[in-house]
């Protein structure tokens, strides 16, 4: 009973992963020719302008079900770390919150 459980928590798991777009994280992300995203400048301009003097501190660019999001880490003038996501096709502020 044990190794059927195991096995169906593996096989849960494994397609999640899979519809998640699970990606490497010391691999980058290649974008379909056929995608057209919004310029990485335009993305993080409109993330600082939430949080006007704040400092850019890290980005990523991922997918998840489909979706391409632009996550934005900011550090604010008081020194409050935010994460910003944007849909990447069309620049939609999708989250933006205090990174905790």
């Amino acid at each position: 009973m044990k190794r059927l459980t195991a096995l169906v928590a593996a096989a849960i798991i494994a397609s999640t992963a899979t519809r998640a777009g699970a990606v490497d994280p010391d691999k980058s992300l290649t974008v379909p020719a056929t995608v057209t995203i919004v310029a990485f400048d335009q993305l993080e301009a409109t993330a600082q302008a939430l949080h006007p003097g704040s400092t850019l501190l890290d980005t990523d660019l991922d997918e998840a079900y489909g979706k391409y999001v632009y996550e934005v880490e900011l550090q604010d003038a008081d020194g409050i770390e935010w994460e910003v996501e944007l849909d990447a096709l069309t620049g939609q502020v999708l989250k933006n919150h205090q990174d905790t």
